[in-house]
């Protein structure tokens, strides 16, 4: 059999982690140092590998039910090779240090297990009730696999060169970074869109550190119920991805 596909072979490396691909990450583990995954991001793997549900704490649970926000992870172990992907989107890996990240938990693919977290607000400059918005800090030493829709920008921030991004297109930023949410356009009118410009709530950021922003607006989905049935299971029928995508370009 020959192909051009047989070009796309599996990244030989001896680290921890590899990007296979632009979309697809390929992570090594030795059976010492445990992954923590997305839940379903796996879409192939060798070895001894283990997937086991990660265990969330009281206070992780209720940050999530109040917030909203929050990492639905599983827990890789074992010796082997685990290949992670989620919606074609790109890969990225960031090294965390004592700086620490901050990040929208709808682009984490993947982190070290050793990595803290802890859900965070960002309160709107109006003191309006619901226009906050609810991060995940990133803390400790290790790595991280980002995700992002499109290839993405990062905009270093300094004491004389503060960042502005919208809301719905930052991706992550350096935890050190004062941070406040806004809107431009009057505080009687904070709740609509600025005129007919579409343009409304964005993040400033002040300080000395680095803000990743990605050339989308739209999340991808975060709970298509796939697998459930033959049907599901081939991407076809209103529970499978097919039906996923057309029901959400219809709402």
């Amino acid at each position: 059999m020959q192909s051009p596909l047989f070009s796309h072979t599996e990244q030989q490396s001896q680290d921890r982690y590899t990007v296979q691909n632009p979309q697809l990450l390929r992570v090594s583990l030795s059976g010492q140092d445990d992954l923590l995954a997305r839940k379903g991001a796996m879409v192939a793997y060798q070895g001894l590998i283990d997937f086991d549900g990660e265990y969330r704490s009281n206070s992780q649970r209720r940050a999530r039910a109040n917030t909203g926000e929050g990492l639905d992870l599983m827990r890789c172990s074992g010796q082997g090779t685990v290949y992670l992907a989620n919606l074609a989107q790109y890969v990225h890996l960031v090294d965390v240090d004592r700086e620490g990240m901050t990040v929208d938990s709808a682009y984490v693919l993947a982190l070290d297990s050793s990595l803290n977290t802890e859900v965070i607000a960002v309160d709107s400059q109006y003191g309006i009730s619901g226009t906050g918005k609810y991060q995940l800090d990133i803390s400790g030493r290790g790595k991280v696999a980002l995700m992002t829709s499109g290839q993405p920008l990062m905009l270093e921030v300094t004491p004389e060169k503060y960042v502005n991004a919208d809301s719905d297109a930052i991706v992550a930023w350096s935890s050190s970074l004062r941070v406040q949410m806004q809107a431009q356009t009057h505080s009687s009118n904070v709740r609509r869109r600025r005129g007919n410009t579409g343009e409304g709530w964005e993040l400033s950021f002040l300080g000395q550190g680095f803000a990743l922003v990605q050339p989308s607006e739209v999340m991808p989905p975060q709970d298509a119920q796939l697998g459930q049935g033959i049907a599901a299971q081939f991407g076809v029928g209103q529970q499978g991805a097919r039906g996923q995508n057309q029901n959400n370009a219809w709402n």
